[in-house]
């Protein structure tokens, strides 16, 4: 139930974003548009175009005679055998990477045992889903057996037998050849279906590594390899060969506009593999300090004595610099030691100028102590640092609590923000842990004011904290360890589980351990509290601040095309026996969510959903009135004078702070709510009077109330969820509604009556008598309308009817509606008569004829969405209001609402909007018919999907199954549920 987020840009450097993906997208999967390439370095000097996606690669080879064209035919012809097209998601949050889904390629480095090399960024640190398709278009599952934890490099590893139509040939490393002029090719797989040949030489060994962006994956202490070439492109993990089809480096990542490519050495990725074709763990060592490549002019200005400079001169004629320490991480081993600004001369003795030697002495010394001489200022000394082991500091594990994603800050995070390799990361912040700030990069300090320096106390921690509790976190961001951050967060334990995923190289899965059933929430005391006093110059409205209370609504999966998770704004208190709320469906968009009240700024209660108005913008939600004490709540009192243009009104709301708001003005206008559909389906107010008033400060109240002088309440003011504008921002409106518009609804509740509303199902807009007449209206139509609506002339038009409702059996779009049973319809509350019954007799204008048909009404549930099924990563129900509204056809009634990243749905295309139809050839048409169709499947295998897309475009889809991270769940409405829902088994 993980809920997609969108990093801002940080600071002005065009960086790439957090979750934007590395990789290219040229399956059925995904398009060029929606992944670049590859990873790409950012010039800060470039400008916003730097982001723009990869130029072509180059299908030609270089026609030049000196190249030999014939024998780089032969040598690539050989080398594409060995070369695979990876497609795979992370499909969680983990470090540095959120759950994404991708391509890329790899190549085999030993067939006999199935091992294929890529990147470390394609090979995940987080959980892995993938399969390699190879050469001939044979597809098999891959999972990784080794990342490393520093250089961008990691196994894959598949089952040779599983190869049956192409003799497996591999690909030899040989990075003692790469050399300076060397001419090389980069060759990749586009999805298995054509090969791409990036043609250059190599340029320089001795580059620094290149930097990616914040909060995200960089390589560092190795050199790269750089390459001059004509184009840039190519995928990520592909081989460089040389002439003899030997790999001398393996594809990382380039420039966005330069034709530079960077490429990583293969010394210790040829060492790596020895150690795992051994089958035995790969040794690591670190000492926790970054070093870089200075240049010996640079060095001399940290100064580097020119004695120093002649020895090396003489034991290394080709060497042209030194290693420096650039980042020493606190409380690593080499703090209080190394320097920034130290220069590294030897290590035991050994001269050590380039990163091959100086990692081969720390792997080779795992675990003991090392003496570093150095040159600081141009002062010998020498230290003894001891070896730390590079895998105990890289997580390799994460909790699952609350809808968040949590794992150990790891070296990577550490060494880019120069913070202690410590501390609890949250690596996706949604749902519990989502808190204030910026959208990512926080380290969890303490929760209840218990202190969580490491994952293993923080579990023990969230342990003894009950359920719904409300507790405060103290966090910091990585980027900013000055501020110390408190929020206060309600512990979730009943939506989502509290788990602990660990990695298994053996099977390539993270195997999930359940740490235990929460503690039941804490019954909550009756309190008793007291409002804020509003001055007396408010006259009788100051009271009302009474009936104001704050709202909270968490929903743990978007249902129904809701785009956020978290609202809060202010509802209105209109039975305080009963305990009866009235708030805005823009705050409470369905019933699946955890729904709190704040009373009087001072008492947080929980509250239900009672009722879900399918038009109409308000819901109507219940607290238990004992939890309030003697606590000076007021019912709203209600005024029978309906509001018109001209009066004057007191609005009594909460702004955009959420502090209260108090002024006189006047109503401006009242007119039919038209607000535009949105392209996602999702809830908009219709067929309702709508007030506007003369103040700019409304339009920064979400909820509140309208009073008249005597305190009398005539309307309510609230927040209208929108369209989507072109900068994906959802637009708000700011509209009251008469106080008779959910009168109706209270008086059934207040009786203890099941709301059963009936409706025709249709959308009204108003016409003007000019547009009508036009239509053909008659003259005695129009004075008919001038005497039942002095104030406003106009009629109503049936802008579209509900895809499969009774009433578009008989309506059609664009009729005029003139009257219902005999009555001439000039005011929007006047169409409230199809609420009770069953059928009524409408007289209506159609291509200029005047008819009268009987049009039956159909029952409208003020439940909402009542049922969900989680299948693949997707989330399917019947279809909501706005889908009828907003569709001609219903193909099927199951409905895809939402999906998660990184999920079999959003890798193979079950894209939200769309329906299903067909499960394996069978059509299915009720979610029952889904849940019995796919309950069986086995897991890893493809299921074949029909889809039809909102626009009733039929697509076929293959799914794959991976039910150990997404598996089937039916959630149903559930009264005697805790939560209000429950698993159906």
């Amino acid at each position: 139930m993980s809920t997609p987020l969108t990093p801002d840009k940080h600071q002005s450097l065009p960086l790439l974003p957090k979750d934007r993906n590395f990789e290219g997208g040229d399956s059925p999967a995904s398009t060029t548009s929606t992944y670049p390439a590859k990873r790409r370095k950012i010039d800060p000097l470039e400008d916003e175009d730097a982001l723009s996606e990869d130029a072509p690669m180059s299908d030609v080879l270089p026609i030049n005679s000196e190249l030999k064209p014939s024998k780089w035919q032969g040598t690539i012809n050989n080398v594409v055998k060995a070369i695979v097209s990876i497609r795979f998601s992370q499909v969680a949050a983990f470090d540095t990477e959120g759950p994404e889904t991708s391509e890329a390629s790899g190549f085999i480095v030993d067939a006999k045992r199935g091992i294929i090399l890529t990147n470390r960024h394609v090979a995940c640190a987080g959980p892995f889903v993938g399969e390699a398709i190879c050469h001939d278009h044979e597809e098999v599952d891959v999972y990784p057996i080794y990342r490393d934890p520093v250089h961008d490099f990691g196994f894959l590893k598949f089952n040779p037998e599983k190869i049956k139509y192409m003799p497996l040939s591999e690909v030899e490393l040989h990075p003692e050849l790469a050399k300076v002029g060397l001419d090389i090719r980069v060759v990749g797989n586009d999805a298995g279906e054509k090969l791409s040949i990036l043609a250059g030489s190599i340029s320089r060994l001795d580059r620094n590594t290149p930097e990616y962006g914040d909060l995200t994956y960089n390589d560092f202490n190795t050199f790269y390899l750089q390459a001059a070439s004509s184009t840039s492109g190519g995928s990520s993990g592909s081989p460089v060969i040389d002439i003899d089809g030997h790999a001398v480096a393996l594809q990382a990542g380039g420039h966005t506009k330069a034709a530079t490519d960077f490429f990583l050495p293969l010394d210790r990725i040829k060492r790596a593999l020895e150690f795992i074709q051994r089958g035995e763990p790969v040794p690591r060592g670190d000492i926790q300090a970054q070093f870089t490549y200075r240049p010996f002019d640079e060095a001399r200005r940290l100064g580097l004595k020119p004695e120093t400079e002649e020895t090396l001169r003489k034991l290394f004629p080709d060497e042209i610099g030194l290693l420096v320490a650039e980042t020493v991480l606190p409380e690593g081993p080499a703090h209080k030691q190394l320097e920034e600004g130290d220069i590294l001369l030897t290590i035991n003795g050994e001269y050590i100028t380039k990163f091959v030697p100086f990692e081969s002495m720390l792997d080779s010394n795992v675990g003991k102590d090392i003496k570093v001489t150095i040159e600081r200022g141009g002062k010998p000394m020498e230290l003894t640092i001891k070896v730390g082991n590079l895998h105990a500091i890289t997580p390799d594990r994460y909790v699952e609590i609350g809808g968040s994603k949590l794992n150990e800050v790891s070296y990577q995070l550490a060494r880019a923000y120069c913070v202690p390799c410590r501390g609890v990361y949250v690596a996706e912040p949604s749902g519990m842990f989502r808190l204030d700030g910026p959208d990512n990069g926080w380290i969890i300090k303490s929760v209840d004011d218990k202190e969580t320096p490491n994952l293993d106390t923080f579990i023990e921690v969230m342990k003894t904290i009950p359920d719904r509790a409300r507790v405060p976190v103290v966090y910091y961001s990585i980027a900013d360890t000055h501020t110390i951050l408190v929020a206060v967060v309600q512990v979730e334990r009943h939506w989502s589980s509290f788990r602990l995923a660990v990695r298994d190289d053996t099977t390539g899965l993270w195997n999930f351990t359940d740490l235990g059933e929460p503690l039941p929430p804490k019954p909550i005391k009756p309190s008793t509290k007291h409002f804020i006093k509003l001055d007396d110059s408010l006259g009788p409205a100051k009271n009302l601040i009474r009936c104001l209370v704050k709202v909270n609504f968490y929903m743990p999966c978007r249902l129904d095309g809701f785009p956020r998770s978290r609202k809060q704004g202010a509802g209105v208190i209109v039975d305080k026996e009963k305990g009866f709320v009235v708030v805005s469906r823009s705050i409470v968009p369905t019933s699946m969510g955890d729904l709190t009240l704040n009373v009087a700024d001072s008492l947080v209660i929980p509250a239900k959903v009672l009722f879900l108005h399918p038009t109409h913008n308000f819901a109507v939600v219940q607290y238990d009135p004992k939890l309030l004490g003697e606590t000076d709540v007021m019912s709203a009192p209600f005024s029978d004078k309906t509001l018109l243009q001209g009066h004057k009104v007191t609005l009594v709301a909460h702004n955009h702070n959420q502090r209260p708001v108090c002024l006189n003005t006047v109503v401006t206008d009242v007119t039919c709510v038209t607000i535009p559909h949105n392209g996602t389906p999702r809830f908009r107010s219709i067929n309702m009077d709508a007030i506007t008033l003369d103040t700019p400060l409304a339009l920064q109240c979400s909820s509140g109330i309208l009073a008249d002088a005597d305190g009398l309440v005539q309307g309510l003011w609230m927040n209208f969820l929108g369209e989507r504008n072109m900068n994906g921002h959802d637009n708000e409106y700011h509209l009251g509604i008469h106080i008779s518009t959910i009168r109706s609804v209270l008086d059934r509740l207040n009786k203890g009556e099941n709301v059963a509303l009936r409706s025709i199902n249709a959308e009204l807009m108003p016409v003007q008598m000019a547009q009508a007449a036009a239509m053909g209206l008659s003259d005695e139509w129009i004075s008919k309308v001038e005497e039942a609506n002095p104030a406003k002339h106009q009629l109503f038009m049936i802008r579209r009817t509900e895809a499969g409702c009774e009433s578009s059996k008989v309506l059609k779009e664009l009729d005029l509606i003139l009257a219902v049973n005999g009555k001439v319809i000039t005011r929007m509350y006047e169409m409230d008569v199809q609420y009770e019954a069953e059928e009524i007799e409408m007289t209506i204008l159609r291509g200029k004829k005047e008819m009268t048909v009987k049009v039956k009404t159909s029952p409208v549930s003020g439940d909402g969405t009542s049922r969900v099924v989680f299948w693949a990563g997707a989330a399917l129900h019947e279809p909501h209001k706005a889908v009828l509204q907003q569709s001609k056809t219903l193909p099927s009634q199951i409905y895809i609402s939402a999906r998660s990243k990184g999920s079999p749905a959003y890798m193979y295309g079950l894209v939200p909007t769309m329906w299903i139809t067909h499960i394996n050839s069978k059509q299915v048409v009720t979610l029952d018919d889904l849940v019995a169709a796919v309950k069986d499947v086995e897991d890893n295998t493809y299921v074949r999907v029909r889809c039809v897309s909102f626009d009733n475009v039929p697509i076929m889809l293959s799914v794959k199954m991976v039910n150990h991270y997404f598996p089937l769940v039916d959630m149903v409405k559930d009264p005697n549920a805790e939560c209000g829902w429950s698993k159906r088994e």
